[in-house]
Parts: structure tokens; C-alpha cells; sequence
């Protein structure tokens, strides 16, 4: 086969074929460096646009809570803050959730037809608009999860987490109605991952006499885990970027808190809120905030890659 190959790539060939071979090859370059360019472009214009803002601001944007448009003093702690404890927290739910699902489905648990209407309603569950589940979070979850909070800051009001006392919406809404959302994209990554460990793994093991979940735990999860790993932050990705269902039912405060049952904040929150009526320096603050969350994730993707191909190597 390999020698077919070679004979082929090394045969003669006609002018026509070299100049198609040449049309497709620019074709590709074009269209594959038009993406990079769109995104490079994306960050200059949100990276000029917040010029003022850093400039006036610098790195004290960053540790500061107060925003206040009358006095023209501007600071994203409390939304960034906000950003990265409501997408960690929901990952840290999602990932036993959603890996638990995928191996559920996978393995011979229950019976095909169980198991394949299980998947399609995760996949479902992946179409439903942010709205809809936003709306869903406030006329159902709030309701649902009032005496459970109240539950939390009774017993556990001596810790930082649950410090306040409950009033509505708050970030653990938030981070609930995330879990709901990152579910489907981990569970799916994680099945189809699962899927592609190939049966004589499988089959290798339980033939020198390992029980199932020893099979599951030491063997498919391994060689399964790059592309689990990939899933998990691609929905970190999802999770910090999320606006509409976070909007909803955070509460939207600038009022820094360390507690999860008090209202808080996102940078996309904080734009879809105030981006409409903003004026004047508010917009390269916002802009600012745009910015620090395009650097937050590109840095996850980042991770992400180093983190996807270290697993491979290993695994």
C-alpha cells in the first residue's frame, strides 16, 4: 500500500493538474488565514476602543469594585470575580455529572434502547435557548432551591460562601442554571471520546480479570481523557462567555461579596446591562471588561491545547 503511494505522489503530472494543485493550495491558505485575521481584528478594535479606559485606569481596573458613571470612577473586580467563580464552580458540578452520564451511556448498564433515549435528551437539552432557560431558572429553580439556601446560610453562614443571608437571585442560581447548560457539552464529548477507545482495551482487560469499574477507572477513562479534557474547557469557554441565562438570574450587583446566595456579577452581564444607555468613558470601561474577558479566554484556550496534547502524549 505504502509503495502505491509513493508511486502515486512521485508520478508526472499534466499542467492542468499542477495548476489546479496550485488554485487549491492558495484557496486554502486564504480562506484558512481569513479567520485568523478576523480575530486579530476583533481584538484591535476592543483593545483601541479600551485604550482610554487602560490609560487612565491601568492595572487598577482590575482590583477595583467601584463603578460609578456620576463620578466617572470605574473598576471590573466584583464582575470578574463574578465571571470566573460562577464558571469554575459550575465546571467543578458538571464534570462527575457529565462524565457519569457519558459512562452510563456507553456501557452496557441498561438496555440500548434506555441508554439511546438518554442521549438524545442531552442532546435536546443543548438546543434550548439561554432564555428559555433563564426563564426557567427564575419561575422554577428560585422557587425550587429557596429552602436550600436558607438551609446553607443557617448551617453554614460561618463560611464566606453562604455568609448571606438569601433574598432571591444570587450567584449559585447562576452557577445551577450554568451546570444545565455545560451538561450536554460534556456528556457529548465525553460519550463520543469513550466511544472511540478502541474494544480490544476493553476486551484486554477483563481478559486478565478485572471487574467493570476497574476496567472503566483504569483503563477507558485513561485513554479516554484528552478528549474529556477538551470538552471540559471547551465548556470553561461556554461558561465564561455566557450572558443571557446569567443576566437573568444573578441579580446584578456591582456590590462586591465573597458570598455565592448574594446577588452578583459578570463581564457579559455587565455589558448586555450597560452597553445600551453607556456614555462617554463608561464605554471604554466596558470595553476594558470586554477585553480582560477575550484575554481570560483566550488563555483558557490556550490551556486548553497545551493541556489536550500533553494528555495525548501521555495517554
Amino acid at each position: 500500500m505504502e509503495e502505491k503511494l509513493t508511486l502515486f505522489k512521485n508520478r508526472k503530472r499534466f499542467g492542468i493538474e499542477k495548476h489546479i494543485d496550485i488554485i487549491f493550495k492558495n484557496t486554502a491558505l486564504v480562506l484558512s488565514s481569513f479567520v485568523a485575521i478576523i480575530l486579530l481584528g476583533i481584538i484591535l478594535v476592543v483593545f483601541f476602543q479600551s485604550f482610554e479606559s487602560f490609560s487612565r485606569y491601568g492595572l487598577k481596573f482590575l482590583v477595583t469594585s467601584e463603578w460609578n458613571p456620576v463620578k466617572d470612577e470605574y473598576g471590573a473586580f466584583t464582575a470578574i470575580y463574578g465571571t470566573l467563580v460562577t464558571s469554575f464552580l459550575s465546571l467543578l458540578i458538571t464534570i462527575p455529572l457529565g462524565v457519569g452520564t457519558a459512562i452510563f451511556i456507553t456501557e452496557d448498564f441498561v438496555p440500548k434502547v434506555v441508554r439511546e433515549t438518554i442521549g438524545s435528551f442531552v442532546e435536546l437539552l443543548a438546543a434550548i435557548p439561554s432564555v428559555v432557560l433563564g426563564l426557567w431558572a427564575i419561575f422554577v429553580m428560585e422557587p425550587f432551591f429557596r429552602a436550600f439556601f436558607v438551609f446553607l446560610h443557617n448551617f453554614y453562614g460561618w463560611m464566606p460562601l453562604f455568609s448571606t443571608e438569601p433574598t432571591g437571585r444570587n450567584s449559585l442560581l447562576a452557577i445551577l442554571i450554568l451546570v444545565v447548560m455545560l451538561l450536554p457539552i460534556v456528556t457529548s464529548i465525553a460519550r463520543d471520546s469513550l466511544n472511540q477507545v478502541p474494544k480490544k482495551l476493553r476486551n484486554a482487560a477483563y481478559g486478565i480479570g478485572a471487574s467493570r469499574w476497574k476496567t472503566i477507572f483504569s483503563v477507558i477513562l485513561p485513554a479516554a481523557l484528552s478528549g474529556i479534557m477538551a470538552g471540559v474547557l471547551l465548556a470553561l469557554g461556554r461558561a465564561m462567555g455566557e450572558t443571557m441565562a446569567v443576566t437573568m438570574i444573578i441579580g446584578n450587583s456591582n456590590t462586591f461579596s465573597w458570598s455565592l446566595l448574594s446577588p452578583g456579577y459578570t463581564i457579559s452581564s455587565m455589558l448586555a446591562n450597560q452597553f445600551g444607555e453607556a456614555d462617554g468613558s463608561q464605554v471604554s470601561s466596558l470595553f476594558y471588561s470586554a477585553f480582560v474577558l477575550m484575554i481570560l479566554s483566550l488563555v483558557v484556550n490556550i490551556f486548553a491545547q497545551w493541556l489536550v496534547k500533553k494528555f495525548s502524549l501521555k495517554y
